[in-house]
Order: structure tokens, then C-alpha cells, then sequence
């Protein structure tokens, strides 16, 4: 009796020990594939305008170094290419894994984050502005990628891209 007993916890314990060395592994790998992003990457949750997210943890970020004309201004009319940057931003980055870069300064006097973000290989920031959804607005101490986002912009105005088109959105 005590032996068939102890062939019971014997085997209870073996399934057990089954499972803990050749599954957990598996459940590992799918948790860091489906689960929380890694240090510094975050889910967007919605696109507030051109410049400006919502990620799924609560926290609103703004686009370090750009510009994106208005859309949700509470005194502003929507501005000229305001609905395009809106909607090139969502497209982007909405329901997606995006990875964000600091600068020197983390908040802005709203509480928003401010952060060069990344989508996949994509520099959000500087994709908006070289497409002409953005212009270049840098406010110091965060001036990281000012000289790039320039050059960005001087090629986007001389292609007359977005904002910088010739008829001026008429």
C-alpha cells in the first residue's frame, strides 16, 4: 500500500516537474513576445494630433522638436495640413509599440512627457517633419536632433511637400 502510495506522488510530482522545465520556457517566450513592451517602449492608445499621444499607461506624450499645426486647440480654429499631420500620426503609431528617447528635460509644464519617438525603424519626429506634417520648434534644453530636424525641414520646403506646398492648401 505504502508503495503504490509513493508511485501516486511520484508520478504527480514528475508531471510537475514536466511541465516547470519544458513549458515554462514556452510561456517565457510568449510573454516577452505578447506581453508588456521592454524598458523605454510603450502601447499608444490613441493619437491626440499631429504631435501629441496617448499611451495606454495614462501618460500623454509630446513630439520633442516639432510642430504640428492645430486641431483640438480650445481658442483655434483647425489650421492649414492640421487634419493630414493628425491622421499621418495616427497611422503611424496608433495601437502600436512605440519606443521613446529623452532629452535633458522630461516634462513640459502640462506634465505631458517629452520624447523623440520610434515606431518599428521609423523616427516619428522626423518623418513628420520631412514630409511637411511638422516643422521644426525646438525649445532648449532639448535640443538633441535640432540640426537634423532642420535639414529635414530645408528639403521638405524645397519640395514643396505638405505644409510648404505652393498654393498654400487653397
Amino acid at each position: 500500500m505504502r508503495a503504490a502510495a509513493f508511485n501516486c506522488y511520484k508520478i504527480y510530482y514528475m508531471k510537475k516537474l514536466f511541465l516547470i522545465i519544458f513549458l515554462f520556457p514556452f510561456l517565457i517566450l510568449f510573454l516577452c513576445a505578447f506581453g508588456e513592451p521592454a524598458p523605454g517602449e510603450f502601447w499608444v492608445e490613441r493619437v491626440v494630433d499631429g504631435d501629441t499621444v496617448k499611451l495606454t499607461n495614462g501618460e500623454r506624450v509630446r513630439y520633442i522638436g516639432i510642430d504640428t499645426p492645430e486641431t483640438k486647440h480650445p481658442k483655434k480654429p483647425v489650421q492649414f495640413m492640421g487634419q493630414e499631420a493628425y491622421e499621418a500620426n495616427r497611422k503611424l503609431v496608433e495601437g502600436k509599440k512605440v519606443r521613446l528617447e529623452f532629452d535633458v528635460q522630461k516634462r513640459d509644464k502640462y506634465g505631458r512627457l517629452l520624447a523623440y519617438v520610434y515606431v518599428d525603424d521609423t523616427f516619428v519626429n522626423a518623418w513628420l517633419v520631412e514630409n511637411g506634417f511638422a516643422q521644426v520648434s525646438t525649445y532648449p534644453p532639448n535640443m538633441k536632433y535640432t540640426k537634423y530636424f532642420w535639414k529635414l525641414q530645408k528639403k521638405a520646403v524645397e519640395e514643396h511637400k505638405g505644409l510648404w506646398r505652393r498654393d498654400g492648401g487653397e
